[in-house]
């Protein structure tokens, strides 16, 4: 016979409605109380009934998370993040991707939300009105964007950006080119400001192009462009794009860092692993989609942790490689450089 929530209570010398709030809502549970619950069930070999539970709390079980680009390792480390944290806390995940589209990512939660408790939407390219509204059907987590009354999980963006310009300065670099990602993007501007305001401190003069899509095909698109700025460095919006700026910048024989330094922004594994290894900000992925869980399940179930107005602001780091140096006293294409490979 399978073992029950009675079996359980039993085991525990608590009331079956005491072992439900446990392993529902252990919140509501005190410390002891709950560890013992946990242990006999354990030991018993419980296993909850989804539908029975379902019925009891009004809870799927479930929660969604919606990115903009799956393509993008990003995301994936994100999402290891979001699905460690849920099965911790006894949740399956639903995920999909928008596509980078604001009607679609619309589209999907509300489709979701008939089969979820709530939705984490990573980087969403939706309005904020579009989300207002998704936030008055289902409860709602943002992750890389921020939006009053609406609960989110932020990674400093800014703060990289500004320790991007603090390196690039230190050696000597005084005219730098940023490779803008999408301007509807969140973390496109708060990397732009962060940018503009250290850049005006240390008297740095920023050429901005773009925008352009943050894939590698964007950062060859844009490496021309750069090259064509008199620039001694090229900060791009992402480790995709920054990887797409050193293949042309090699297809052009200009050398990385000698004549020309490269920052990337996220730390993918790639930066790590390509030649020369990148230097990029380290976003902290896992542990963002760790926190935009803990804000959405907060949120459902009411506790101090999360709600509205809930700001939860993770830390960025840069990481020194290979791809940066002292600036060159010529830039590539200035008069006074050799012609670029053909």
């Amino acid at each position: 016979m399978p073992v029950t929530i009675h079996d359980v209570a039993r085991r525990a010398q608590v009331s079956p409605s005491t072992v439900s709030r446990a392993l529902s809502a252990s919140h509501l549970v005190r410390g002891t109380t709950r560890e013992r619950v946990l242990a006999a069930a354990k030991e018993l070999g419980y296993q909850p009934n989804p539908a029975a539970r379902s019925l009891i709390t009004g809870r799927t079980g479930n929660i969604g998370i919606v990115v903009p680009d799956l393509n993008n390792p990003f995301y994936t480390g994100v999402l290891r993040g979001v699905q460690a944290r849920a099965r911790q806390s006894g949740y399956a995940v639903f995920f999909a991707d928008g596509e980078e589209d604001p009607v679609a990512e619309e589209a999907l939660v509300r489709a979701m939300a008939r089969q979820v408790d709530g939705v984490v939407m990573c980087a969403p390219f939706a309005s904020d009105a579009q989300l207002r509204a998704l936030a008055g059907i289902t409860s709602l987590a943002l992750l890389n964007r921020r939006l009053r009354d609406v609960p989110a999980a932020l990674m400093d963006s800014a703060s990289g950006m500004r320790q991007v310009v603090d390196h690039l300065v230190a050696l000597g670099h005084r005219r730098v080119a940023y490779l803008n990602g999408p301007n509807i993007a969140w973390s496109n501007r708060e990397r732009r400001r962060g940018l503009r305001a250290a850049a005006a401190r240390a008297r740095m003069t920023v050429v901005e192009f773009g925008p352009f899509e943050p894939k590698f095909e964007g950062g060859v698109q844009a490496a021309d462009l750069a090259l064509a700025g008199g620039v001694t460095a090229i900060m791009t919006y992402n480790d995709l794009m920054a990887l797409g700026v050193l293949s042309r910048l090699a297809d052009r024989g200009v050398a990385v860092p000698q004549e020309m330094s490269v920052v990337g922004f996220d730390n993918l594994l790639y930066a790590a692993v390509c030649a020369p290894p990148l230097t990029t900000v380290a976003m902290p992925m896992e542990a963002g989609g760790r926190a935009a869980v803990d804000l959405l399940l907060a949120g459902i179930d009411g506790s101090d942790d999360g709600g509205a107005g809930t700001f939860r602001e993770l830390t960025t780091n840069l990481i020194v490689r290979a791809t940066t140096a002292a600036a060159s006293t010529t830039s590539p294409d200035s008069p006074d450089s050799p012609p670029p490979a053909a």
